[in-house]
């Protein structure tokens, strides 16, 4: 079971608080360093310093860590266009030397997008031009060197494009994504994506979500086996009740809420609830840090829940 840390910078941070932490990750050995794609607070509380962007973020990353994998949940397709994410994540890639994973959504949190002037379209415009850019940027990177790429959609129309720069990863970086869509999720997952994701649900609902998208993969006589899935829960683990409840507070949920939600409890608990997803088929679980000045958070699970799992 590998564990990755995944931020939500959006609540209010700095560069330096998230270096930080990654930088203390990799030196415990976590698999990989994500950070949510958002622009503006969720929720009631102080928004200072403010947001950070994502793909800044990690190119910063890729010089200030050297073996810890990077990479979004989720980049929405409404930020950016297909062509411009191609060559950022591929610089990104070069910088960290292969290092570098794209999670890629729909989106779906529209104040973000009125409050800074980003178009936010329906639903189904949203899926249609995220099937478009898992085409254009995945035949971006699969384009060999010297031939010309075109593409020719609704959203997006592409031209004698060059193709290039080029990932440094071959083919190229590992597609992520996820989600609860019971039809158009799963067969574009299967169709694009190295890595399903199935966020902040219960293990019978994760088996649920990865059972659409096997299905889906074995639709097109892709061996399900070839998808590596994974689960993400917020994080609260405590050595004893006090410093449960203390980073319950600090992150402003309830311990109880939490221990039915999360990955919450002292480490034996924290490791039986990563367990029960690996028990229904995660590989991969991503703990949601709420608190990046906490530190010692990331500490007590690499120290006391790894040992369990």
């Amino acid at each position: 079971m590998q564990l990755r840390i995944f931020v939500e910078p959006q609540q209010g941070t700095t560069y330096q608080r998230l270096a930080d932490l990654a930088a203390e990750a990799e030196r415990l050995g976590f698999d990989a360093f994500f950070s949510s794609d958002h622009y503006m607070r969720m929720g009631d509380g102080d928004p200072l310093p403010g947001p950070t962007d994502a793909w800044t973020t990690l190119a910063g990353l890729a010089r200030d860590t050297s073996s810890i994998r990077l990479g979004t949940l989720l980049t929405p397709v409404t930020f950016r266009r297909p062509g411009p994410l191609a060559i950022v994540v591929a610089q990104v890639d070069s910088m960290s030397e292969g290092r570098v994973e794209l999670g890629l959504g729909a989106g779906w949190f529209d104040s973000e997008h009125t409050a800074h002037g980003i178009p936010f379209h329906t639903m189904g415009e949203r899926f249609d031009m995220l099937e478009e850019q898992l085409a254009v940027i995945t035949g971006l990177w699969a384009t060999p060197p010297g031939e010309i790429f075109e593409f020719a959609g609704d959203h997006y129309t592409l031209t004698d494009s060059p193709a290039l720069p080029k990932p440094v990863q071959d083919p190229y970086p590992p597609i992520v994504m996820g989600g609860f869509g019971p039809k158009r999720t799963p067969r574009l997952a299967a169709t694009y994506a190295q890595e399903f994701n199935a966020p902040f649900v219960d293990p019978e609902s994760f088996a649920d979500a990865r059972s659409r998208v096997a299905t889906a993969c074995e639709a097109i006589d892709r061996d399900p086996a070839t998808m590596t899935f994974s689960a993400a829960q917020v994080l609260c683990c405590g050595s004893d009740e006090g410093e449960i409840t203390r980073r319950a507070a600090a992150i402003g949920r309830d311990v109880d809420e939490l221990r039915v939600n999360g990955v919450a409890g002292t480490p034996p608990e924290c490791a039986a609830k990563i367990l029960s997803f690996a028990d229904k088929g995660a590989g991969r679980v991503y703990l949601q840090v709420l608190d990046d000045t906490d530190i010692d958070h990331i500490r007590l699970v690499a120290a006391e829940v790894m040992a369990l799992l």
